[in-house]
């Protein structure tokens, strides 16, 4: 157990605040995943906040080897400052839980759901926490939602910069200003993929897209909409979303939300995908914030979660 302090002052006398980090480990058929859990000293009958990562080679902070953003470290921090609990972790095969990866072939959308509801389960047996909320970003929202989905352990949802629409239509669109060429080879493959057909004819130049061993993870994947998932959730939900997002635009916000009347929604100016501040919509500025680790999150986007979750 790690112990952390922090140190603030008031006047001329001092007050100190502690943070627990502890370690934690669920374990899977395949083997282990660890994580993080963070929250405030001595808390007893607290909220925690379950944080899923987005796609691709994320870590516990958020963080791949050519993009260090510490998002979700910053966001657990600043929900441990609000008296709110924490759990992030390594997903399979990446830092501490690379032993838990699976071969490419095998691995399904579900897998990653799946091992977000051992998590729950494992926190809806610590007599600390009074409530558990699911915080998924990016891809993580629509594992949070699958994961959720009927759980009498889930409390509350937050998505954050989730898309609304099936992964094959978000590639689609964001492939829309590629050559008419490139598209036309794209849709057919995408079509038999909806079919649950993996394709065996798959052009060169799109083979690192619909290679034969990712075929199988992408049919898992394609079949879920977002938009029409959420509506099946029986509980508080915020969605939110920011104006300057270059990966996920607003209108997947706007699209969740009016697909379940339990949604709150939150639109935050000048915010990007990895939650921080980013005036422009243009691509070396965005580089530069998603490459600066330093950088905080948007000063509106925590007081939104916590008052969501409080």
């Amino acid at each position: 157990m790690k112990r952390r302090i922090f140190l603030c002052f008031f006047l001329l006398s001092a007050s100190y605040f502690y943070a627990v980090e502890e370690n934690i480990v669920v374990k899977t058929s395949n083997g282990d995943i660890y994580g993080t859990l963070l929250l405030p000293d001595s808390a007893q009958n607290i909220p925690i906040a379950l944080l899923i990562a987005g796609s691709g080679p994320t870590d516990r902070n958020g963080n791949q080897p050519t993009m260090q953003t510490n998002t979700l470290k910053y966001l657990a921090e600043g929900l441990e400052q609000n008296g709110i609990a924490s759990l992030r972790f390594d997903k399979r095969a990446i830092g501490e839980s690379k032993d838990a990866g699976l071969k490419e072939e095998d691995l399904r959308f579900e897998t990653y759901v799946n091992d977000v509801k051992l998590w729950i389960d494992l926190l809806a047996k610590d007599t600390r926490f009074q409530s558990i909320t699911i915080i998924g970003h990016s891809e993580g929202s629509l594992i949070g939602m699958l994961a959720a989905m009927e759980n009498p352990h889930v409390s509350t949802f937050v998505s954050l910069a989730g898309v609304a629409l099936p992964a094959d239509e978000v590639i689609m669109e964001q492939l829309k200003n590629q050559p008419a060429t490139v598209l036309e080879l794209i849709t057919p493959i995408f079509a038999q993929l909806k079919k649950g057909q993996t394709v065996t004819d798959v052009p060169t130049t799109l083979f690192s897209l619909f290679r034969p061993s990712v075929q199988p993870y992408m049919i898992s994947w394609i079949k879920y909409s977002p938009k029409e998932e959420i509506k099946k959730l029986n509980i508080p939900i915020l969605i939110i979303q920011g104006t300057t997002d270059i990966q996920v635009p607003t209108i997947h916000a706007d699209w969740l939300a009016e697909a379940n009347p339990k949604a709150g929604k939150k639109i935050i100016e000048s915010m990007n995908h990895v939650l921080k501040k980013c005036e422009s919509t243009e691509q070396l500025p965005q580089i530069a914030v998603y490459t600066n680790p330093a950088l905080p999150l948007v000063d509106e986007l925590l007081p939104a979660i916590v008052q969501f979750i409080r």
